[in-house]
Parts: structure tokens; sequence; C-alpha cells
């Protein structure tokens, strides 16, 4: 019994994202090898080999996954799925859009969102927005899962002595090609990742007011900014900043959430987090319920407050 983790990565270094997603490979009790694909990706190869618990590093390196299209990828994990019983993703945006592709071409169904293995078959899941836990069993002879990476910690980023394996790159699928990326530059930490994260929502009124009252609670605390659904759509904040079960799955050492109700949406992205505070006028709020500890106040003299105490 093996499994296969396939590793995130800018070609460089290897994405936090994978660490936690081997700590759920190798919670299954196999040995665990990790698929680095990608173009120039030796040094995130190298990096994937110093990750405690793995045995193996296969190094797929060509043009036609430099991008990371989800048709290359997914043919390259094919190309080597026959070894393995278990080939695990982090449920990332790229995870969740390669794995689907190769469980429809194995014929066998993808197992979602795990946050916790019970056996080699036998894994967790929540289900309605969180306020249910599935346990569920796959008879599969390959199973193929994605990782909620909140429900895990991360593996040792050292102390790994992996061996490289090289493996030559598949040929393009033709069923797309790369046009362009447009990367959102920031000085904050990503907010996945991040160990703090002060998040706004849509009581605070306008995108101008949104700057205005988190940014500096956000430089204070060196935090990554978030955003409730209700936020986003109302235009106070960039889509990329939304937490919630359609947006990011977060679970920060600390949350401070501003002005959010608490809608189930947004609690299924941001419950697991280790301390939730909430500033919330609102006494019935249901962020409260959540919440390790809770001001009752007006967020615009609550925040400017914490602040200047800061």
């Amino acid at each position: 019994m093996t499994s296969l983790v396939i590793a995130e990565h800018d070609s460089a270094s290897i994405k936090g994202a994978t660490l936690n997603t081997v700590t759920a490979a190798v919670a299954m009790g196999a040995e665990v090898h990790v698929l680095v694909a990608g173009h120039n990706a030796g040094a995130a190869a190298a990096a994937a080999a110093q990750i405690a618990g793995v045995s193996k590093v296969i190094h797929a390196d060509g043009a036609t996954l430099e991008a990371g299209l989800a048709e290359n990828v997914a043919a390259q994990v094919l190309a080597i799925a026959g070894n393995y019983t278990h080939i695990l993703f982090p449920a990332t945006a790229a995870g969740k859009n390669v794995a689907p592709r190769v469980a429809a071409k194995l014929d066998v169904g993808q197992i979602s969102d795990i946050t916790k293995v019970d056996s080699p078959d036998t894994f967790e899941r929540p289900i309605y927005a969180g306020n249910a836990i599935a346990t569920v069993q796959s008879s599969d002879a390959v199973k193929v899962i994605t990782v909620r990476t909140t429900g895990f910690d991360a593996a040792a980023a050292t102390g790994g002595a992996a061996q490289i394996e090289t493996t030559a790159a598949t040929s393009d699928s033709g069923k797309s090609s790369f046009v362009g990326r447009e990367v959102t530059k920031s000085d904050r930490p990503e907010l996945t990742a991040a160990k703090i994260i002060v998040s706004g929502g849509r009581a605070l009124g306008s995108s101008e007011k949104f700057d205005e009252v988190m940014t500096p609670l956000a430089d204070k605390l060196g935090a990554a900014i978030g955003a409730s659904r209700a936020a986003v759509d109302a235009g106070y904040a960039a889509n990329d900043l939304q937490v919630g079960q359609t947006g990011k799955i977060v679970a920060p050492q600390l949350y401070v959430a501003c002005g959010i109700s608490g809608a189930i949406q947004h609690l299924a992205g941001m419950k697991d987090s280790k301390v939730i505070v909430a500033i919330n006028k609102d006494p019935e709020a249901p962020i409260f319920s959540v919440a390790d500890f809770g001001l009752e106040a007006d967020l615009f003299v609550a925040v400017p407050e914490l602040v200047a105490a800061l």
C-alpha cells in the first residue's frame, strides 16, 4: 500500500498545503511518495525530499507542465497512478481542478475534503456547511482524495531524506493552453497560510470604511485580511479575500471577526481557528456562539481603540 501526494509548488519551494496533505497520507499507514510536476522545478523537488515522512519524490519536468494546466497535470498523475492505492490532493483551487479528472479517468469515486483518517479505506468529511461529519468508506481499488488542509497539522518541512526519481513529462493534451496570469501581490501573509487573520463584514458599510478600519488593525497584528461573503458581494472587499464555504477555508491561531454576523456559510470556513475574537454590536449575532472572546460594541469605535492600545 503506497500513497501519492500531488505537490503544489512555485518551482522553487513547496507550498504549505502540501505539508498538511503529507500528514494525511502518513496517517493512512502507507509509504508516501510525492509527485512534483513542473518545469525547471528541481529546487521544489529537492524541498519535497526534505519533508518528514516522505520516502520518494517523483520529479516530472517538462514545458507542458510549466503552467500547471489541469489536463496536463492529470495526465501526468494518470501515467503513474497504477503504482498507488491512494492519490491525495490538497483541497485547494488547484487540487480540486485536477482531482476530479483523475478520478473520472480511473472510474472511481472521489472522496472530497477529508478532515480525518479513520483507516486506509474510511475517512471523515464535513457536510451541511460543517454542521455534520460524514464517515465515508470506499471499496475502490484506487482512492482519489482531496484533503482539507485545516484538518491536519503540517508535516515537518525538514528532516526527511527521500530519494528523487525523475520521470518523463507527458505530452501536451492539446485541450487547453496557457494565456496569462494576473497575480495579486501583497506584503501581507497569504490568507490560507496566515497565523493571524482579521476579517470584516457587511457592517463596515463601504469599501472605503473597510480599508479605513481593517487595514490599521491588520498592520498592527501583522495579519492577513479576510472578508465575509456579504462584504465581498457588496463590493467592499476583493473576491480573493472571502472566507467561508464558497471562499477560503482557514484555521489561523487568531481570527478576529469585525462586524460579521456569523452566517453558517462563513462559520464553515473559519470555525476551526484556534482563538476566535468577535466584535459586533448585536448581542444575538451567531458569531458569538463560536467565539472564544466576544465584544458587544460598535466596531467603528472598538476597532480604532484596539489599534491604539496595541
